[in-house]
């Protein structure tokens, strides 16, 4: 599955929010929005704040492709639950969000790194597939072999980022596991996003 290697900076400056959490953070010199001299805000109609909506979780998430996002919404709405929680929670549960929300990546792009090159375990057997479903109680860990990638140090290093609270992180094992599935509210999301108006708008668009 292709990564997303465009303009990461860009993005971010465009929200205003160090949005994937990288250590160099691209507001601290160019706070304003990307664009010439600062592209200026205009008033957004409702398909234009429904499109940014959608756009702010797809970056969230390591900046998934509109068939991705489709397919988890797909995915919510046939079950029988409140398709809001569940399409986050789907979300929460890929293997790639799972490893940067229980610090062993310093970003979701680091992140979906050690899963595609084989770094990762799930309940001790190699997954390299970065939308792989993890389920509550499963164990996500670092191989021993790659623990001393530079990426994984520098995120176990980090102390200052906090897990959510529907993990369990094992300090010092380079391992964890996802607990409970996680309400909406529960998310940490860097920014504030609008889950329910995107369902709204892929509803009428699928």
């Amino acid at each position: 599955m292709a990564r997303y290697t465009g303009p990461k900076n860009r993005i971010a400056r465009r929200f205003g929010v160090n949005i994937f959490g990288r250590a160099r953070n691209p507001l601290l010199h160019k706070p304003s929005p990307a664009g010439m001299h600062g592209a200026k805000r205009k008033k957004k109609s409702d398909f234009g704040l429904q499109l940014e909506e959608q756009q702010k979780l797809k970056a969230v998430y390591g900046m998934l492709s509109q068939k991705q996002l489709v397919r988890y919404y797909k995915a919510a709405a046939r079950s029988k639950t409140n398709t809001t929680h569940m399409f986050i929670q789907r979300l929460e549960c890929r293997l790639d969000n799972v490893v940067y929300r229980l610090r062993l990546a310093p970003t979701i792009f680091g992140a979906q790194q050690l899963v595609a090159h084989g770094h990762v375990l799930v309940n001790g057997k190699k997954v390299d597939r970065r939308s792989f479903h993890v389920l509550p109680g499963m164990t996500v860990s670092i191989k021993p072999k790659s623990q001393e990638v530079p990426i994984v140090k520098q995120a176990i290093e980090n102390t200052n980022k906090a897990v959510p609270e529907y993990f369990s992180l094992e300090e010092g094992k380079f391992s964890g596991q996802l607990l409970v599935l996680p309400a909406l509210d529960q998310v940490p999301f860097p920014l504030p996003i609008n889950v329910p108006l995107i369902c709204e708008f892929l509803a009428h668009s699928c």
